[in-house]
């Protein structure tokens, strides 16, 4: 969309009463489209229906010439229509594009305002209401570029710098005892305790199916498994998964585990901040 202004949205935006509505378009990281507006009924625009949103609001639109990330919050009432608390507690709105920008309702061709664009950062809920945070294009120049030295592999499991094949790290099973939403087990299971820590499960059957989540322990002896957080529906004894096993990015587990030191990304031998503090003859 182009930033400039038509003159005639300078001149209605002059005007002492204007009609002007808010449009909003999210765009999902599976590439799904959403498009909603603020006005009392749909508007046609560009092409694209935005939906009329209702109980939708955010916070004061604020930018500045500092470096500072932009922050908007956006709140909207849950609609099984458009979004549910079971997309946004799945990570389906994770780091999803929004675009945000002003029409008059009442005369399209004036042209839009852009008024924000970021992405979806913080999400949470209360009873019918969500909000989530907005986080500006800004936010982008607070990651770190380039790389430092650490102890720890920097690479992800399973990535092309640790070319790990996690097809031979991968199990599949069927829930034997479920006891709430991130608590159950597989006593099928054989593997060491906390082979599957920092792993993921996915899960291929029952209410969550196709959605994941991270290990956060596995115990042998029961079959239990923990997670990280809760999944947004139900777990129950026969749902089915497929799980991975989990790295803590040491050396050691690298070596072990996967027999992959050869592509470990780290420097454990590097002398960590003690060795600054050592005075001669130590």
């Amino acid at each position: 969309m182009k930033d400039s202004i038509s003159a005639a949205m300078l001149a209605h935006l002059a005007l002492e009463v204007t009609t002007l509505a808010t449009c909003w378009k999210i765009t999902r990281a599976d590439a799904t489209i959403m498009y909603f507006t603020d006005h009392t009924s749909d508007i046609t625009y560009s092409g694209q229906v935005y939906l009329s949103a209702s109980g939708y609001s955010t916070s004061p639109i604020k930018s500045t010439s500092s470096m500072a990330v932009d922050n908007l919050d956006i709140f909207c009432l849950l609609d099984d229509a458009a979004i549910t608390a079971s997309d946004l507690s799945g990570g389906i709105y994770d780091f999803a594009l929004v675009e945000m920008f002003a029409v008059n309702y009442n005369d399209l061709t004036m042209g839009h305002i852009n008024l924000k664009k970021g992405h979806i950062g913080q999400v949470s809920t209360a009873g019918d209401i969500f909000t989530a945070e907005m986080r500006g294009m800004s936010q982008v120049l607070q990651q770190t570029v380039g790389e430092i030295y650490s102890r720890n592999c920097r690479a992800d499991l399973g990535d092309s710098r640790c070319a790990v094949n996690l097809a031979s790290f991968t199990v599949t099973g069927t829930l034997t005892g479920a006891t709430d939403r991130a608590n159950f087990a597989d006593s099928s299971r054989t593997e060491a305790d906390d082979y599957f820590r920092g792993g993921k499960i996915t899960w291929t059957g029952g209410a969550n199916n196709g959605l994941s989540m991270e290990v956060k322990s596995y115990t042998l002896s029961t079959g239990a498994i923990v997670l990280q957080q809760d999944m947004p529906f139900v777990i129950a004894i026969g749902d089915t998964y497929s799980m991975y096993a989990g790295c803590d990015k040491s050396v050691a587990i690298c070596r072990t585990t996967f027999s992959n030191v050869v592509n470990f990304r780290g420097e454990p031998h590097v002398p960590g901040q003690d060795e600054l503090f050592k005075v001669g003859g130590q």
